[in-house]
């Protein structure tokens, strides 16, 4: 059975409990740090948890950097981040399947910023047009990715986050049925009307 190696603790950046961030998977808490041998090869594991879905991560500690494992993002980068969502939507005017794969893509950076980003551009006010199904998926799986690290660094419940980015979301401009000349930031929500290439 695998038992905490001590010393893998002291040589590594991160420490049972800590919550870290992986891209793929957001938010996670560290439970411990094991050795175990694996073909015959000792090998130094980090095991994270990630609560809502249920799941535990098994991940080498020499390879933590190089899958993007992170310490969770500190007080002035979530200040960026929800900065981020108050301004305006940026919106390319390509084909919404390639928009698509760069939301994912940004989702699973792993980077608060980039998420925010994606927050940012699929948020539908009441006013504004419906979402498509996609848009929706994504634009939640964004919110909550955000949501949880958020709440992790400020110590509040997922709700509060959720409330928290949703009042910075309040105050961004507004997307109109017109283009005020930004060079294609705003789009009329009309996603099925692409223009040729």
């Amino acid at each position: 059975m695998a038992t905490p190696a001590k010393k893998s603790v002291q040589r590594s950046t991160f420490k049972p409990q800590d919550y870290i961030v992986y891209p793929a998977h957001g938010v996670g808490q560290i439970e411990a740090i094991e050795e175990q041998e694996v073909a015959g090869h000792k090998l130094e594991l980090i095991v994270v948890n990630f609560e809502k879905d249920k799941m535990t991560l098994r991940v080498p500690v020499a390879k933590a950097k190089s899958a993007g494992l992170r310490k969770l993002a500190d007080s002035p980068t979530v200040k960026k981040a929800l900065d981020v969502v108050t301004g305006r939507a940026r919106v390319k005017r390509t084909m919404w399947s390639r928009r698509a794969q760069e939301y994912e893509a940004k989702i699973n950076s792993g980077d608060l910023l980039s998420i925010a980003e994606v927050v940012r551009d699929l948020f539908r006010a009441d006013t504004q047009p419906e979402q498509s199904y996609s848009e929706r998926q994504l634009f939640e799986a964004a919110l909550d990715r955000m949501a949880r690290e958020i709440a992790a660094v400020n110590k509040v419940s997922e709700t509060e986050a959720v409330r928290l980015i949703e009042a910075q979301l309040a105050k961004a401009p507004r997307r109109g049925p017109k283009t005020d000349g930004e060079g294609g930031d705003d789009v009329d929500g009309e996603e099925e009307h692409e223009e040729a290439a």
